[in-house]
């Protein structure tokens, strides 16, 4: 029995935040018996240090000083 864990799906959305999907797979004999996903959903600007590294460029490319700067202008509208 053999288990694999892997990000399989790397989204990023007009806000500017990147969806993150983990798929853990049971594979018995040669063949998948089992799938789970997890999935969690990151921020302009957060922090990447412990992503995996295809995330981590992706996100670095896409959160550029103006997108950070338009979430962080969103969220400060929002919490007035």
């Amino acid at each position: 029995m053999e288990k694999i864990v892997s990000i399989d799906q790397i989204e990023i959305v007009a806000s500017g935040h990147v969806q993150v999907r983990q798929a853990t797979r049971i594979i018995e004999d040669g063949k998948e018996i089992a799938k789970t996903y997890h999935r969690h959903v990151l921020a302009p600007g957060d922090d990447l240090s412990k992503e995996d590294a295809r995330v981590r460029a992706i996100a670095t490319a896409a959160w550029t000083p103006e997108v950070v700067a338009a979430y962080n202008k969103m969220v400060e509208t929002r919490s007035n």
